[in-house]
């Protein structure tokens, strides 16, 4: 099931800008840039509306094959639905920082990576939530 995303980074300038924000949370596999707590959102020009923008980057250092590459993009966007009303506003890029074990996960479509993907995505939205 698509879950709805207020707004998703398009083009290079946007994913730079989320870049440079600091890593507000980490976790085994994913870092999350996202603007400092004390000063106010950052909203981009280019932004359709003012709030909760969200990017993800999955270089294909980490994830080889495309379909892992996707499969791991749609878990954040779906996981970043559910947290979306929780988060602060501003761009939010999430980044893969290492990669999963073929070995332990055989397909990249597998109900097991997703859970762990889901599972592990969930700690590191709420550790954001938890700061903020």
């Amino acid at each position: 099931m698509t879950h709805p995303v207020a707004a998703r980074l398009r083009d290079k300038a946007q994913f730079q800008q989320g870049l440079d924000q600091a890593v507000v949370a980490r976790s085994a596999h994913f870092a999350l840039h996202a603007p400092p707590l004390a000063r106010e959102a950052t909203v981009l020009p280019e932004a359709p509306m003012p709030g909760h923008m969200i990017g993800a980057v999955i270089p294909k250092r980490w994830a080889k094959r495309a379909v892992t590459r996707n499969t791991i993009r749609r878990q954040i966007y779906q996981a970043w639905a559910d947290w979306q009303p929780r988060m602060p506003e501003g761009v939010h890029v999430v980044r893969l920082k290492q990669g999963f074990a073929a070995t332990q996960f055989h397909s990249a479509t597998s109900p097991t990576l997703k859970s762990v993907l889901r599972q592990e995505l969930n700690q590191l939205f709420a550790q954001q939530v938890r700061a903020s």
